[in-house]
């Protein structure tokens, strides 16, 4: 699922994210730079709704991984707080990990970074749909 994950989403693909890593309650995603995703020409930093798109995607991907999850998701809430500017020409990273449950939402924390994970550009809390395997 996460192989394909970016792929058969035509907005992640357009955008350049990849899967780099999975675990059981937790996703990361990389999306390089483009200047397609430029939202100030004068200084080429990344627009802000594209690092909102990483970390939706990141987020949901994490859900949708869970073990207790039947794979399907959407965004119910998503609050984002950014940082600092996205450095132009640097690849984005982002992580999520799923930290709560319960029968029907998902609870997500995830942070995006550039060249060091200490560093955020942005953070963000979601609430997204979740439905156990055992409820089916």
């Amino acid at each position: 699922m996460q192989a394909a994950f970016t792929e058969l989403t035509p907005l992640c693909k357009a955008m350049g994210m990849q899967v780099t890593d999975v675990g059981e309650v937790d996703a990361t995603i990389s999306m390089p730079y483009s200047v397609e995703l430029i939202g100030d020409p004068d200084t080429g930093v990344v627009h802000g709704g594209a690092v909102s798109v990483l970390l939706d995607s990141v987020s949901g991907l994490a859900v949708m991984i869970h073990p207790d999850n039947i794979g399907n998701t959407a965004t119910i809430d998503l609050r984002i707080d950014y940082m600092r500017p996205a450095p132009p020409g640097q690849t984005l990273v982002a992580r999520a990990e799923v930290y709560h449950t319960t029968q029907t939402v998902a609870f997500t924390r995830a942070t995006t970074w550039a060249d060091n994970p200490d560093k955020p550009i942005a953070q963000a809390t979601g609430a997204f749909v979740f439905k156990r395997k055992a409820d089916i």
